[in-house]
Parts: C-alpha cells; structure tokens; sequence
C-alpha cells in the first residue's frame, strides 16, 4: 500500500535522531521485526522481497511510530459540493 511509513526515533547519545522507512511503490508495504538485540525495519514487495532494510540497537530505539496507509475515499464518503458565490 502507498503510504506505509514507519518512523523510528533513536537515542544518539545526548540527542535523538529521526529515520524514516517509506513503501515507495504501490503494492509494497513495511515490516518491523525484532530480535536479539536488534530492530528491523525493511520496504518489502508484494513477493516478500526486501527492498531495503534499516537495522537499529535495541537498547537505543526510543520509539517506533507506525503510519498506515489511509483508505480510498468514496463518491459517497466526500461532503456534497456547495455552490460558489456569483459575482454581482
């Protein structure tokens, strides 16, 4: 789906830092795994393929915000046009 997009905040010893993982392609989507000490967060096709993978310290991860993607808006769902003003 377009618009999955993951955003992790890492702790950089003082300050935090912000990465951002996106599905760039319709059809891919975000995975998160983690284990053994370690966060993954990786672009994957619709096959299972990774595209590109970001790898974080546990220990340092501070947050993982996950956006998913929104649905289409239907015909129905949108508010029904008000027409616009004349001129005089």
């Amino acid at each position: 789906m377009v618009g999955d997009r993951v955003e992790i905040v890492v702790d950089a010893g003082g300050a935090t830092r912000t990465w951002e993982v996106e599905a760039t392609r319709a059809g891919r989507r975000v995975d998160i795994a983690h284990g053994r000490g370690v966060v993954e967060v990786s672009e994957v096709t619709r096959g299972g393929t990774p595209v590109r993978t970001a790898r974080f310290m546990s220990s340092r991860v501070l947050a993982l915000v996950e956006h998913p993607a929104g649905q289409a808006r239907l015909a129905d769902d949108e508010p029904p046009a008000l027409p616009l003003p004349r001129p005089a």
